[in-house]
């Protein structure tokens, strides 16, 4: 009941959230535009071997998935289609940075993840079209570990790629009946890639990092029990892209 109330919040201001998010955006571009005619900010900030921080992210998720046999059988010959929808949620973490060399850190970035992700059963009953919606909620605690390779400094700013895996494990605190027939059943434990690309600016107390990173699962988390939902389907990965925020 919580998870559902937090999502319908999220659901009812998320339009709000997104505009404050991206006016502040525009707001460190600018000054930081402003300071690039300055003295440099945090001149000596890399060449710490060991600094931290925090991060707010905002994501779009959707499954992936590929149909079994059972799809083309007779128990289902109702079921037209089964089409995954991109959702929204959020995520907050802490941020640990190690220097490997002058352009190359290894980022450890520990983060708490709301999931809502949503797939549509679509079926042919008496001549007409019905659709029955599936929403997973899930919360997880996830492990990225990433490499980020920097470019050179220019005044108060610096482009960075950053990449590597995602291991996670759900944390949703509720007892779950893995023989429930009326939702899809999905696994708790994943494992993604990353990939992402972002911009360091350096203000003269911290620095703030825009970034925008894709994920991609590779393991399958359709659960073992069967049920209706998850009999038509033999593989179900997620594909996230997500906007972080980060202070350090």
């Amino acid at each position: 009941m919580q998870d559902t109330h937090i999502w319908h919040q999220f659901h009812l201001h998320g339009q709000k959230v997104v505009l404050f998010c991206l006016l502040l955006i525009t707001c460190f571009f600018s000054e930081a535009e402003a300071q690039l005619v300055k003295t440099d900010n945090l001149p000596n900030y890399d060449n710490r071997w060991l600094h931290y921080g925090f991060s707010i992210g905002m994501h779009s998720s959707s499954y992936r998935l590929q149909y079994n046999d059972n799809f083309t059988s007779p128990e289902f010959d109702s079921l037209h289609s089964i089409m995954p929808s991109n959702s929204f949620g959020f995520s907050l973490g802490l941020i640990a940075n190690f220097r490997l060399a002058e352009f190359l850190d290894l980022r450890v970035t520990p983060e708490v993840v709301f999931y809502e992700n949503k797939l549509d059963y679509n079926y042919i009953r008496a001549g007409q079209s019905i659709s029955e919606e599936q929403t997973v909620e899930t919360t997880f605690v996830e492990f990225p570990v990433l490499l980020k390779y920097k470019s050179m400094r220019r005044g108060n700013t610096r482009m960075y790629l950053i990449g590597g895996i995602e291991p996670g494990i759900e944390a949703t605190g509720k007892k779950k009946d893995q023989n429930d027939e009326s939702k899809l059943l999905v696994n708790g434990t994943n494992l993604s890639a990353q990939v992402g690309f972002g911009l360091d600016i350096y203000f003269p107390l911290f620095k703030f990092a825009p970034e925008i990173r894709f994920s991609r699962g590779l393991l399958n988390m359709k659960n073992e029990k069967e049920n209706p939902y998850g009999a038509p389907i033999q593989q179900l990965a997620t594909n996230t892209v997500t906007l972080y925020l980060l202070f350090e």
